[in-house]
C-alpha cells in the first residue's frame, strides 16, 4: 500500500534538509568570498566573477560526472545489495581524481579563454590568475562530491552537513587572512579568496573519505574492499555520469554566457550580476537538496521496481520545492537592499546589485522546479534524454533570448533575467513530461533483471 502524501513529505525532508544545509554551505563559501572582495573593490569582485564563469562550469560538470555514484548506489540499496553500494563508491574515487586533475590543468589557460570571449584585457588578466588557483580545488571537489553522493544514497546525509559547517568556518578565516591581509600575510584580493577555496575543498574531501572508511558499519557496505574490476564494473555509473556531466556542463556554460553578456555591459554591471547570481544560487541550494532527496527516493523505488512510488516521490518533491522557492522569491523582492548591503558598501554598486537581486526572484520558482525534475528523471536511471531536453531549453531558448532581449531590444540586465525565466519554464515542462513517461504503470522487475527503457 502506498504511503500517504504526508509521509512522503516527511521522508523527503528527512533526506533533503541535511543536504540543503550541506549544499548551501558549499555555496556559502563562494558568497563569503564575494562578500570579502566587495570590501576591497568592484574590480576584485569582477575578477572573481569572470573566473567563476569557468570554474563554475567545471565544478558543475564535475558534479554531473559523479551523479552516477548516487544513482547506482541508490539502486543497489533499494535492491538489497548493500555491499555493492561501497564498491560503487570505491570505483568512483580514481575516476573522480582523474576528472579533477584534468579540470585543474584546463584552468591554467584562463586568460586566453577570457580574451577570446571579448573581455577587457585587465579583467581577462585578473580573472585568469584567479582561475589558475581555483583550478587546484577541483581534485578535492570531485572526491568530496562522489563521497557525499555515496553517503546520501545510503541515507546518511548528516556527515556532509557537519563537514560543510566546519569548512565554512575555515574558509571564512582563510578569506580574512588572505583577502584582507592579516597576521603578516599580504592582501591578495581575489587571488587570496581562490587560495582559501582550494585549501578548504581539499580539506573537505579528506574528511569525508575518512568518515566513509571509518564508519561503524563499514563492513556492511564493503567500503574497505578493493574493487576487482574497477573500470569495467564502473561503466554503468560513468555512463549516467557522462550524460549528467554534459547536461550540467551545458547549463553551467549557458549561465556562463550570461555572465559574459553582463561583462559586455561593463565592470559595474558584471559585479552586480555576480552578487545577484550568487544570491540566487544560494537560494537554489534548497532546490538542489530537495532534488537530491527526490532522486534518492526515486532511485530506491526504482530498485524495488515500484513505479507508483517513483511517481509519488517525484511529484511530491516538485510540489515541496515550488512552495519553498515561492517564499524565497518573496524574500528576495522585500529584502533586496539589505541583502546587497551584505556584499558591498560601494555607493554605485550597492543599488544596482539590489535591483538585480530583486530581478532574480522572477525565475526562482521555475528554476527550482526544473532542478528537482531533472534529479527525479536521473533517479529513474535515464541518461541522455534529460541532457537533450536541457540543451534545448538553455541553448535553444536562454542564450539567444538573453542576447536578443539584452542588446538588440535594449533591455540591458533585465533581459538576462527574463531569458532565464523563459528557459526555466521550458525545462520544467519538458522534464516533467519525461518523468511522467518514465513512471507509466507497467509490469516491471528490479533493474538488474529488467532495465527501464
Amino acid at each position: 500500500m502506498s504511503m500517504p502524501i504526508s509521509q512522503h513529505v516527511k521522508e523527503l525532508l528527512r533526506l533533503a534538509v541535511p543536504v540543503i544545509v550541506s549544499r548551501t554551505g558549499v555555496m556559502t563559501m563562494t558568497v563569503v568570498g564575494v562578500a570579502f572582495l566587495g570590501r576591497v573593490g568592484p574590480e576584485q569582485v569582477a575578477y572573481m566573477a569572470i573566473a567563476g564563469v569557468a570554474i563554475g562550469t567545471l565544478i558543475i560538470t564535475t558534479v554531473g560526472l559523479m551523479v552516477g555514484t548516487m544513482v547506482e548506489t541508490a539502486h543497489a540499496l533499494g535492491a538489497g545489495r548493500d555491499r555493492e553500494c561501497g564498491q560503487v563508491w570505491r570505483r568512483s574515487l580514481v575516476y573522480a581524481l582523474i576528472v579533477g586533475l584534468v579540470g585543474a590543468v584546463l584552468c591554467q589557460f584562463g586568460e586566453k579563454l577570457f580574451l577570446l570571449t571579448g573581455q577587457a584585457p585587465d579583467i581577462a588578466a585578473g580573472g585568469g590568475r584567479v582561475l589558475a588557483i581555483l583550478g587546484w580545488s577541483l581534485p578535492g571537489t570531485a572526491l568530496y562530491v562522489t563521497t557525499t553522493f555515496f553517503l546520501e544514497a545510503i541515507k546518511r546525509p548528516e556527515p556532509g552537513m557537519v563537514a560543510i559547517l566546519f569548512a565554512n568556518l575555515l574558509n571564512a578565516f582563510l578569506n580574512w587572512l588572505f583577502v584582507l591581509g592579516h597576521w603578516g600575510m599580504p592582501a591578495m584580493g581575489a587571488e587570496g579568496s581562490a587560495v582559501a577555496m582550494a585549501l578548504t575543498r581539499t580539506a573537505m574531501a579528506a574528511c569525508m573519505i575518512a568518515y566513509a572508511l571509518l564508519m561503524a558499519d563499514h563492513a556492511r557496505f564493503a567500503v574497505r574492499e578493493r574493487p576487482r574490476r574497477p573500470w569495467r564494473d564502473g561503466a554503468a555509473a560513468r555512463g549516467i555520469g557522462y550524460a549528467s556531466g554534459v547536461s550540467y556542463g551545458l547549463e553551467a556554460a549557458a549561465f556562463g554566457s550570461m555572465s559574459i553578456f553582463a561583462g559586455w555591459l561593463g565592470t559595474l554591471p558584471l559585479a552586480a550580476w555576480s552578487i545577484s547570481l550568487n544570491c540566487s544560487a544560494l537560494a537554489f541550494m534548497t532546490a538542489v537538496g530537495l532534488g537530491v532527496g527526490t532522486a534518492v527516493r526515486v532511485g530506491h523505488a526504482r530498485g524495488r521496481g515500484d513505479r507508483a512510488e517513483m511517481a509519488m516521490a517525484g511529484w511530491v518533491g516538485l510540489g515541496v520545492c515550488m512552495a519553498v522557492m515561492a517564499l524565497a522569491s518573496i524574500a528576495f523582492v522585500v529584502l533586496a537592499p539589505g541583502i546587497a548591503a551584505l556584499f558591498t558598501t560601494d555607493a554605485a554598486l550597492a543599488p544596482l546589485a539590489a535591483t538585480m537581486i530583486a530581478m532574480a526572484a522572477w525565475f526562482m520558482i521555475a528554476d527550482g522546479g526544473q532542478g528537482v525534475m531533472l534529479s527525479a528523471v536521473r533517479g529513474t536511471g535515464d541518461a541522455w534524454v534529460p541532457t537533450t531536453l536541457h540543451f534545448a531549453a538553455y541553448f535553444g531558448v536562454m542564450i539567444p533570448g538573453a542576447w536578443l532581449l539584452t542588446f538588440p531590444l535594449g533591455l540591458g540586465a533585465p533581459g538576462l533575467f527574463l531569458a532565464i525565466l523563459l528557459a526555466s519554464i521550458v525545462a520544467l515542462v519538458l522534464l516533467s513530461w519525461r518523468f511522467r513517461q518514465r513512471c507509466r504503470p507497467r509490469a516491471v522487475t528490479p533493474p538488474a533483471a529488467d532495465p527501464l527503457p
